[in-house]
């Protein structure tokens, strides 16, 4: 994360404080940047460091649907959220792999379906405000011959994942309802609409 900052002259880095390595690291940057007007100025931010990840659109052309999962997150519970549940697609964090492979073994894990190949769309920073986390957003089409096991995540990693097979249109309603709240989803899901990519054509 330093080097990275580092490579613009307006910023120097002074120091970095280790505030948290409980899961992930979360640490306070000081550091200098360089104003419009000529002037240094010290300033003071947290960035969390969770590693990047990838996130993948499954989809079926011939059934006109998309694969998703649903699961608690403590974060959206405490923010209100009346269950804590989210509606998302696939995704993980990147772990010693490439995004491509580590997608796949995601989807694997918590999908039970096994992936031939997957496209890359796009790269986003969530949450560039305060997370150094760069997200890999990927679509691949499934069958019902892909399905390998159940899915439903690595009990290891306290995960209980429920695999959801939803009509896209109907997803793609589910993000005016509310239903779908999940960045990373919607962007997946309006980027097939706007691509036509269940379009029976393609």
């Amino acid at each position: 994360m330093n080097q990275i900052l580092r490579m613009n002259p307006n910023v120097k880095i002074k120091e970095a404080i280790l505030l948290s390595d409980n899961w992930y690291s979360l640490k306070k940057i000081i550091y200098d940047y360089l104003k419009k007007d000529g002037t240094w100025e010290t300033q003071e931010r947290e960035a969390y460091d969770r590693g990047n990840g990838a996130v993948v659109l499954l989809y079926n052309k011939t059934q006109q649907t998309i694969i998703l999962t649903r699961q608690f997150r403590i974060s959206t519970y405490l923010n209100g959220s009346k269950d804590g549940m989210m509606i998302e697609a696939c995704a993980g964090i990147l772990e010693q792999e490439n995004p491509e492979d580590s997608i796949k073994r995601e989807t694997e894990e918590e999908t039970g379906y096994r992936l031939k190949k997957v496209e890359k769309v796009m790269e986003s920073y969530m949450s560039p405000g305060s997370v150094t986390e760069i997200l890999y957003f990927f679509i691949a089409e499934y069958d019902k011959e892909m399905k390998v096991n159940e899915g439903g995540g690595v009990a290891e990693e306290q995960e209980e994942i429920e695999v959801i097979e939803l009509d896209f249109q109907k997803a793609m309603g589910m993000i005016k309802t509310g239903e779908i709240k999940d960045a990373k989803t919607i962007m997946l899901l309006q980027y097939a609409a706007l691509h036509g990519i269940l379009d029976k054509g393609e």
